[in-house]
């Protein structure tokens, strides 16, 4: 057994010790605490200290838990203003029209959630009522507040906007129902209802991750001096469960390093996820709270109603507060279902203190604190914890609040582990809400057993309160808005057609074009500050370090020390004012910095224009539901898949070679995906985007979508653009032809030799022009060359033709128009998949084949790769020999020839 008063190591010996004699007194003292009153008075008294040290400002590490207790005494609770009574009115009405909506919708068979708003409807109402800026705020025009709600809790915001006059019946009738056109999407889905809702937040931990950002760009902004939004506030309201999704917790980390006091979460603590318990055997409120004081977050607890303050007065042993904190988060589940016997025997009965003071204790007493009582369903307790959030400047607040889940829908719902699954309440448990809630509708409005919506009237004390409390906290909320904004003037052309002349004889891979092309967009006088780069720390890889000297790199805090390269030109610059996002190693934190930035236009009425580069690999592999989020949440911008390809990667093995981003991309229908070979591509495509984007729009097209291109690392010979017509409409569209057998200068024996088309895209053109010149001098084969810059918009194109032709409009897919007499059959190639080109396959009328590089990756030399999977040059002649043999057009043996001659 280890003696308590020996000397124990401490890493406080490395230190030096000026006055032992004074330390021993100290842990004297505490001893003798302990051994005459007990550790849980020597522990209260050792918090008080910490507590009185860090008020006078003595810089001590602070406690990773705080008792199961609120943050804020109810003594120090301000007060409250507005109307109560009208507020719990207005919340009650609220409460039943969202358990209506989802009830009668219920017999469709679409679904709904209605327990978790009836256990956050408090932690919305007192928002709405007292603290979230509308659109007009006069401290936050034009932006107000930011919030994330939980979609779950939709159903509940819905009914507020049915209340204040924003949706009718027939809106709520058409809840889940919208391929009518007039209907309510089951969760805040901003490309269905873009009036209202601002943020996505399902899928689950996009949200908490995305509202961390967004506070994060708005400093940003601020700091920029792009528009002053330090008066706006983002509340992202969560839930417990939900905490459990590593996107959740992925950037609490920067969130307290950059001081976002700008920023609020709000955890509805209902302690249930989908299934059961969050943390059934532990308590979940304790370990968010070590999570996120550990994170360095200001964390308020919001746990007991006022109830509960009678018992706490009883407590002098500090037996009740011991209690509550080991009892596990399943168990207090069970008590909010049981009776008061129950409670005394199993709560009560565990410490002989605590039976004594159930003695004190009504069964309805008991029945209040357990069943009722807790602080997110009390206004008063959730006002004082926003003020506090408010307040409490230099880091993020979190507040947990505990609710119970299904609260107020009857003992068929409360605490229930299936409640997330239960769709609807019956008329008798209607009724009795109607009664618990004191709501005046009439047993006689439930005709045919149809539960009724209720309203109290547009000219009703609750209505005109509800109206008067937003007007002045500047307008309805959430609120999503469209500000008219002129478009932004086009970048001065020269900066795109400089790269029509191509290279010359220097090699540049088209990452290295795409970076040079920033580079000249950034200096634009009109646009240039506009421009946001994002790259997750790999900016040298790009070879975008020139821009740090130029731009800067975003730091909230400045440049604190000596860089170590400052001596050099492209020294690694952090300002205050900085540009360049470079988030580290992070593609989902890079990905809701981009989420913020495209959405900007909306959010604050500020047009920016993100490109965010990275690893293609890396991007829709990892983060393509953030993807889905940013065409849900209407985003504008460029992503860059750089380092591109299965076969260009040449090292980093199975996990960096990318050879289906394409795919992946094209299942979005927001993103419009691009393959470019050439760096004059990549200009008109840029240019293309700034248009459509931001610039004059033509009429019916859609201006929220967002780009994907992808770039390479391979330096090759940039060719000057064809002087052909049409080829920038190629280029957007998706196809053209780069050139013919006769164009190239090659010669081919027979006048009348068999002819191929070849359509490639990124690097692999390189190898089919090699190919080209392959089968002039080598087999006598005409083979012409295109430039498929986008698999992805030719299929989507016609697709829109064969949905026209249905509609009994006649037209012709653009693939079709452009191949329209080519001669031959078509063989696909580029380094992707075979399924990326075949996209297109069935709208060709010619014979098709395709080339790609299917399966997984592998490190070695680029030659070697491409043989491996059989897109090298070599490759594709003996592919386009076997179309011409199939064909009849060169002779039988020549596919073996080819094989043996090139060593296949």
């Amino acid at each position: 057994m280890t003696d308590p008063n020996a000397i124990q190591t401490s890493e406080l010996d490395q230190l030096h010790d000026r006055d032992p004699e004074e330390t021993a007194e100290w842990q004297a003292s505490l001893d003798a605490v302990a051994h005459a009153a007990g550790p849980h008075r020597a522990a209260y008294l050792m918090r008080r200290t910490l507590e009185r040290a860090e008020a006078g400002g003595i810089a001590l590490p602070k406690l990773l838990e705080t008792d199961y207790v609120n943050t804020i005494p109810t003594a120090a609770e301000p007060d409250m203003p507005g109307d109560p009574a009208l507020e719990a009115r207005i919340t009650a009405w609220n409460r039943w029209n969202a358990a209506a909506m989802v009830t009668r919708g219920s017999k469709y068979g679409v679904g709904g959630h209605i327990a978790t708003f009836a256990s956050a409807a408090w932690l919305y109402e007192t928002g709405f009522n007292h603290f979230f800026q509308g659109k007009e705020s006069g401290a936050a025009a034009g932006s107000g507040d930011q919030l994330y709600i939980q979609g779950h809790a939709s159903p509940g915001i819905y009914a507020r906007a049915f209340l204040d006059g924003r949706l009718t019946e027939a809106h709520l009738d058409n809840f889940r129902q919208e391929s009518g056109g007039d209907g309510l999407p089951s969760y805040p889905h901003p490309r269905r209802l873009p009036w209202l809702w601002e943020f996505p937040t399902v899928s689950m931990g996009l949200g908490p991750l995305s509202a961390i950002y967004q506070a994060r760009f708005n400093r940003y902004l601020t700091n920029r001096g792009i528009k002053d939004v330090s008066s706006s506030h983002v509340w992202a309201f969560l839930g417990d469960g939900e905490m459990d999704e590593p996107e959740s917790t992925a950037a609490l980390a920067l969130a307290a390093r950059e001081e976002l006091d700008n920023l609020t979460f709000v955890i509805n603590c209902n302690l249930q996820r989908l299934d059961g318990p969050v943390r059934a055997n532990f308590k979940i409120v304790q370990e968010l709270e070590a999570q996120f004081r550990g994170a360095g977050w200001n964390v308020v607890k919001t746990m007991w109603g006022t109830a509960w303050d009678e018992l706490f007065a009883l407590d002098t042993t500090g037996a009740l507060v011991r209690r509550l904190r080991e009892v596990p988060d399943a168990q207090i589940q069970t008590y909010q279902t049981r009776d008061a016997a129950y409670i005394r025997e199993n709560f009560f009965g565990a410490d002989p203190a605590l039976v004594e003071m159930a003695k004190l204790l009504s069964d309805d007493k008991i029945l209040e604190c357990f069943h009722l009582s807790r602080g997110g369903h009390e206004a008063r307790k959730v006002f004082a914890a926003y003020k506090a959030a408010l307040e409490f400047k230099g880091a993020p607040t979190v507040i947990l609040a505990q609710t119970v889940k299904g609260h107020t829908l009857g003992e068929g719902f409360a605490s229930k582990n299936a409640n997330h699954q239960m769709k609807k309440l019956t008329v008798d448990e209607f009724k009795t809400m109607r009664d618990l809630l004191e709501l005046p509708i009439s047993d006689s409005a439930f005709a045919d057993g149809q539960v009724p919506y209720a309203h109290p009237g547009a000219d009703s004390p609750e209505v005109r309160y509800l109206q008067e409390t937003r007007a002045a906290l500047g307008g309805p909320a959430p609120a999503r808005r469209v500000h008219a904004l002129a478009p932004l003037p086009a970048p001065a052309e020269k900066t795109f057609a400089s790269f029509d002349k191509g290279s010359g004889s220097q090699n540049v891979a088209t990452t290295m074009a795409f970076v040079r092309l920033i580079k000249d967009l950034v200096r634009d006088k009109e646009t240039g500050k506009r421009w946001v780069p994002i790259v997750p720390d790999e900016a040298r890889t790009f070879g975008m370090e020139s821009l740090f000297p130029s731009l800067g790199i975003y730091s909230p805090k400045g440049q604190t020390y000596e860089p170590v390269d400052r001596d050099q030109l492209m020294y690694y610059k952090e300002a205050k004012n900085g540009q360049i996002l470079n988030e580290g190693i992070t593609e989902a934190g890079s990905m809701a910095d981009f989420i913020a930035a495209s959405t900007a236009y909306s959010t604050h009425g500020e047009a920016m224009i993100p490109f965010y580069i990275f690893y293609s690999m890396f991007g829709w592999q990892r983060t393509a539901d953030q993807m889905w989020q940013l065409g849900d949440q209407l985003g504008r911008g460029f992503l860059v898949g750089a380092t591109a390809g299965r076969t260009t990667l040449t090292g980093e093995g199975l996990q960096h070679a990318d050879g289906h981003s394409p795919v992946i991309a094209a299942t979005n229908p927001a993103a419009l995906t691009y393959d470019p070979a050439f760096a004059y591509e990549v200009a008109a495509i840029v240019k293309e985007g700034l248009r459509r984007m931001y610039g004059e729009a033509a009429p019916g097209e859609d201006q929220d979508v967002f780009y994907y291109l992808t770039v390479y690392n391979e330096p090759m010979p940039q060719p000057a653009k064809p002087s052909a017509a049409g080829i920038d409409e190629g280029i957007v569209k998706g196809l053209y032809r780069f050139n013919t057998v006769e164009s190239a200068g090659l010669n081919v024996a027979a006048a009348n030799a068999p002819r191929i088309q070849l359509l490639g895209s990124g690097t692999a053109i390189h190898w089919a022009l090699k190919a080209q010149r392959l089968l002039a001098e080598e087999w006598g084969v005409a083979a012409d060359v295109w430039s498929a810059t986008s698999w992805t918009e030719l299929r989507r194109d016609a697709l829109e033709a064969d949905a026209a032709l249905l509609r009994g409009e006649e037209r012709v897919p653009f693939v079709r128009q452009a191949l329209q007499g080519a001669e031959g059959p078509v063989l696909a190639v580029s380094d992707y998949m075979r399924q990326v080109p075949d996209q297109i396959a069935q709208w060709v009328e010619q014979d098709w084949s395709s080339l790609g590089a299917d399966g997984f990756g592998l490190s070695d030399t680029r030659e070697a790769a491409r043989r491996h999977f059989g897109v090298d040059a070599e490759s594709i002649v003996v592919a386009a020999l076997a179309q011409l043999v199939k064909r009849g057009e060169v002779k039988a043996t020549a596919v073996k020839e080819a094989r043996e001659r090139y060593g296949l």
